[in-house]
């Protein structure tokens, strides 16, 4: 699966989009780069009920916006994306 098909499975799930997970995680400070991940994962959880890889991903997100590595950007493999920026607006926003 790819990343960006991670983040719009968790916007399916939730009804949130990433960027407003972000929103979220600033106004509980946990944008911070001093922050662990398992706090994030935690609040991710207890809050609505992701597991642990939906909640990495997000943790990825709040700690290092859009960008991803161009590892599997244009391969033919099960985690490839079509671009190393994620979107982050939803999907029904999507271009």
């Amino acid at each position: 699966m790819s990343f960006q098909a991670y983040l719009d499975n968790i916007e399916a799930k939730t009804g949130l989009t990433p960027r407003q997970f972000m929103a979220l995680a600033h106004e509980r400070e946990l944008d911070k780069p001093s922050t662990k991940a398992g706090e994030i994962v935690a609040w991710l959880k207890e809050d609505y009920g992701l597991g642990r890889g939906h909640a990495m991903a997000l943790v990825h997100v709040i700690k290092n916006g859009p960008t991803i590595s161009d590892k599997h950007v244009g391969t033919s493999g099960a985690h490839r994306d079509d671009s190393d920026t994620l979107w982050l607006d939803g999907v029904a926003n999507r271009p």
